[in-house]
């Protein structure tokens, strides 16, 4: 022992929802932040308690991010009321490593929904509004062709 009530801990968004979570979607928008701690017996994440004696599946999907290639992972723990996942950063070691319960290891990519194309398109053309407006008000203008 560590000398740490838990084995491992780090911070997480979280959600609980039926179906494949390996996208990008309007879930993880409005996920719960909070610190993940596995401890020998349970997970606990804010006052989500699972104790492994009551999880029925668990996976653990390893990806890279699309555009920077950045480490991460979703856990998914099924029990008979609900299901958990929790995004979790790919740096460190630990979930490479062995776990205090059953888990399968899958690899994949996270998907794109339309929201979240959606989103990116909108948050894209605001950026460049912005940046037009700033170069603008700096007295910028394209040439009047003279």
């Amino acid at each position: 022992m560590n000398g740490k009530p838990w084995l491992y801990r780090c911070f997480t968004k979280a959600t609980i929802s039926t179906g494949d979570q390996r996208q990008y979607g309007p879930r993880w928008v409005t996920s719960r932040r909070a610190l993940l701690r596995v401890y020998e017996d349970r997970l606990e994440c804010g006052n989500w308690k699972i104790p492994y004696g009551e999880v029925t599946d668990a996976v653990l999907y390893s990806f890279r991010s699309t555009f920077l290639r950045i480490p991460g992972y979703i856990l998914t723990v099924t029990t008979p009321e609900k299901t958990y996942h929790f995004g979790l950063n790919g740096w460190g070691k630990f979930w490479k490593g062995e776990l205090p319960f059953p888990v399968r290891r899958e690899r994949g990519q996270l998907k794109f929904t339309w929201f979240s194309v959606a989103v990116r398109v909108l948050l894209l053309a605001y950026l460049l509004y912005a940046m037009g407006t700033w170069l603008w008000s700096l007295g910028w203008q394209t040439p009047s062709g003279q």
